[in-house]
């Protein structure tokens, strides 16, 4: 092994972060700081409407009404809406050269019913595979959407000194998930073109959580986010009368045994010794059956694969199929199995030399002592799918416990809360990270 090499890689890096962290001047950052602060009462504001009026995924409506109506008052924003549907592209044109920055933030809420005092709280309807549900933004997308338009608020007051361009995505059906008929709505806005014109270089994007103290950030050079895919294993036999399961052939007994076989995928069949090694197979259902005498001719098992390697992903599929098929024909019945892959949820990977170059400043924005490398997470996110077209990607978690002393309740949670003075140093990191990203190419910083 050579010990010297990573060594120097280390340093390298360590040079190539304090070139990039020196090369955004100082007033330029002050002003950009000093703006995003003066955008927090907007910010709010904006949040607690979008977080009263939420839309699931693809039904955005006027939310994207509400979000242009806000961007067509921020001066030098360019506005274009009804991209994949209900997303929207603005562009912020700087007044000296550089490069061109996106900044991200989906919009669509889920079908819960939120559960807490908040005087804004939710009590939307919503139509969901056919019935009426509760919609809340239980995941944060009200304070992505608030804390991206604070960023072009900020942004914008100052343009006329930018050394770039910035390009705000507001992205529709992030929760959509795999298996849908729709991509994912990161994947539909690549799809239509929103990394060009103007060609983007770098995409930024952040999320925020309740798992950690309010206002520190999160990142991760490399992948942080597991990719999701979603199986289906339909069984079809004979059902009979459960006095005499002998003249019957019912497939419950091969779904419970199904069930339980894929459960040594991961602790037999999957490498956790490579790079990104770490998969995770759940299921999540299994149905059969709707009375105590009667033997069903039907069973059906549903739930998903996450993995931070391609690989591990790859065989995941392979045994799924293959212990679902054999031990269905052990039983005598048939499986039909069915994994649905892609849809814009691959492994988010953050491009490591971007990421580490920005860190100095998330610092500047939440402070020193506030920004820590965390693990990979077996979430999921479609924001990868910027990434996938081989344009660098970086996205940070925010933290936001609305507790000073423990986590909250984690993001779909019913539960879910944030304490809103986290959103002030979200649109800081939003506005110096864009800073970091443009003055970084200027002075040829790798």
């Amino acid at each position: 092994m050579n010990v010297l090499k990573p060594l120097l890689c280390a340093a390298a890096i360590a040079m190539q972060m304090a070139t990039a962290s020196a090369a955004t001047p100082q007033p330029l950052l002050e002003r950009a700081l000093a703006l995003s602060d003066a955008a927090e009462p907007d910010v709010i504001a904006w949040r607690r409407h979008l977080h009263q009026h939420p839309e699931l995924a693809y039904a955005e409506v006027e939310t994207a009404k509400y979000i242009a109506a806000a961007l067509g008052k921020i001066p030098g924003v360019e506005v274009q809406t009804g991209i994949a549907k209900t997303g929207i592209k603005a562009v912020l044109r700087g007044g000296k050269p550089g490069p061109v920055v996106a900044l991200r933030a989906d919009m669509d809420a889920l079908p819960v019913e939120e559960r807490n005092d908040l005087p804004f709280r939710s009590t939307a309807k919503a139509l969901w595979r056919g019935q009426e549900v509760s919609v809340s933004h239980v995941c944060g997308h009200d304070t992505h959407v608030a804390m991206l338009l604070g960023a072009a608020q900020a942004l914008s007051a100052m343009r006329e000194d930018l050394p770039g361009t910035v390009v705000f995505l507001f992205q529709p059906a992030e929760e959509i998930g795999p298996g849908a008929e729709n991509p994912s709505g990161a994947l539909a806005m690549v799809k239509a073109g929103v990394l060009d014109n103007p060609k983007v270089d770098v995409v930024l994007g952040q999320h925020i959580g309740a798992q950690a103290p309010k206002g520190s950030i999160s990142y991760r050079p490399g992948a942080m986010l597991a990719s999701i895919d979603v199986f289906n294993i339909k069984l079809n036999g004979a059902g009979g009368h459960g006095a005499a399961p002998w003249a019957a052939n019912s497939p419950m007994l091969a779904a419970a045994e199904i069930a339980l076989g894929l459960q040594n995928i991961v602790s037999h069949r999957t490498n956790p010794t490579i790079d990104g090694g770490a998969t995770v197979v759940t299921v999540g259902m299994l149905q059969s059956g709707n009375r105590f005498n009667i033997l069903p001719e039907t069973a059906e098992l549903s739930g998903t694969v996450r993995a931070l390697s391609a690989q591990n992903q790859k065989v995941a599929h392979e045994q799924i199929r293959m212990k679902a098929e054999h031990i269905a024909a052990s039983y005598g019945v048939k499986a039909s199995v069915r994994i649905d892959t892609g849809g814009g949820y691959g492994v988010l990977v953050n491009d490591a030399p971007t990421t580490l170059a920005l860190v100095d400043a998330l610092k500047a924005a939440a402070g020193k002592d506030k920004v820590a490398e965390i693990l990979p997470s077996m979430g999921s996110e479609d924001f990868g799918a910027f990434g996938g077209t081989g344009v660098p990607v970086v996205f940070w978690i925010l933290n936001a416990s609305p507790y000073p002393d423990r986590a909250g309740p984690t993001n779909h949670s019913p539960l879910f809360t944030v304490d809103e003075s986290a959103m002030r140093i979200g649109v800081r990191a939003l506005t110096s990270a864009t800073l970091a990203q443009m003055t970084r190419a200027r002075t040829g910083t790798p």
